[in-house]
């Protein structure tokens, strides 16, 4: 009789670890994941601060903020990137986003960006959340390797009342595209 109820016990808890680990290890991705996005973000923005001190201000005034990191490559006529940041409004509410982007145009190479948004109009902030799209020009030259190498960046974008930032952490590019750019928030970690 003691071994039926070991091997009923047995069974039972291992019925209950398959059901519930497959949620736990979901969890522990998410949290790893948005872990990984807020040490992204405070790293981009000390960057930011150290190039451009005067936006440490303009973020505190702005109704939010939004910090991306993107790997793009451009592959002669075609461009593509994607990656992940988040949106941080006034109260300090956070909506985790996903993002990628295609384009076309003249370039060649790969290049691991940043990108900070700053909003001044709360309506944009929300529209860029709800929505989520940016239809820009760009222009950049770019050679970096950590602290090593130069770069030049420039970006024109179609949404007024957000000032756009954007720098490369690493990578070898010259590229000149129209490029869209789709922002969407990322569910698994919300």
């Amino acid at each position: 009789m003691p071994t039926i109820r070991l091997l009923l016990s047995l069974v039972v808890a291992a019925t209950a670890v398959t059901f519930v680990s497959p949620r736990a290890l979901a969890k522990d991705k998410s949290a790893e994941k948005r872990a990984e996005i807020h040490k992204m973000r405070d790293t981009v923005l000390a960057d930011l601060y150290k190039e451009r001190p005067e936006t440490k201000a303009k973020i505190k005034k702005a109704e939010g903020y939004a910090v991306f990191s993107n790997v793009g490559v451009n592959l002669v006529f075609a461009s593509f990137a994607g990656g992940r940041g988040l949106v941080v409004d006034r109260k300090g509410h956070e909506t985790f986003m996903k993002m990628g982007s295609a384009g076309l145009g003249i370039g060649l190479g790969v290049k691991d960006f940043r990108a900070i948004f700053i909003f001044s109009d709360k309506k944009k902030m929300e529209s860029f959340i709800e929505k989520g799209w940016d239809f820009s020009g760009q222009a950049d030259a770019a050679a970096k390797s950590d602290d090593k190498g130069g770069q030049a960046a420039g970006a024109a974008t179609v949404i007024p009342g957000v000032e756009i930032y954007q720098f490369t952490k690493n990578g070898l590019a010259l590229q000149a595209t129209l490029q869209g750019t789709k922002y969407w928030r990322d569910k698994a970690l919300n």
